[in-house]
């Protein structure tokens, strides 16, 4: 019963709307927080990721050994990888596409102009890789600290 009194009170004063209102008041002199984008960029923690990227070894061969273990444990299922054997006994992927809906590097600008483009082939996420070593080895190298 008292509760039913309290907001009875509450809703003949418009408390609610009162309180939103001194929010919005207090708000009202500060000093907005406007970036004006491509100009100015936001802060970027360095754990961010954007675009996927497959990295190669010093000696150009692709570090993906066709384990399947991302493809596993993708939760989105946006990882598709086909493999076949070399003649060393090794794997080698064939094929490796992500559907870029899920990000992982620092490079959040991307857009597809066409359906289907946000699959992004073997091909084309060596050539992210190859483009952005330095960045992503620099990442991975204070990623550590985090662990």
């Amino acid at each position: 019963m008292m509760n039913a009194i309290k907001n009875y009170i509450k809703s003949l004063f418009l408390l609610e709307l009162l309180r939103g209102l001194r929010l919005t008041l207090s708000r009202l002199f500060r000093r907005p927080f406007t970036i004006q984008y491509p100009d100015e960029r936001a802060p970027q923690s360095g754990r961010f990721r954007g675009l996927h990227a497959l990295r190669r070894y010093p000696n150009g061969e692709e570090r993906c050994i066709a384990c399947k273990l991302c493809e596993a444990v993708c939760p989105a299922l946006a990882i598709t990888i086909e493999s076949e054997p070399r003649e060393d006994g090794s794997r080698r992927t064939t094929k490796y596409e992500i559907d870029l809906l899920i990000v992982e590097t620092r490079i959040f600008e991307y857009h597809f102009e066409e359906r289907g483009k946000h699959v992004m082939t073997k091909e084309m996420l060596l050539e992210v890789g190859d483009k952005y070593e330095a960045e992503l080895a620099a990442d991975r190298a204070t990623e550590s600290a985090y662990r």
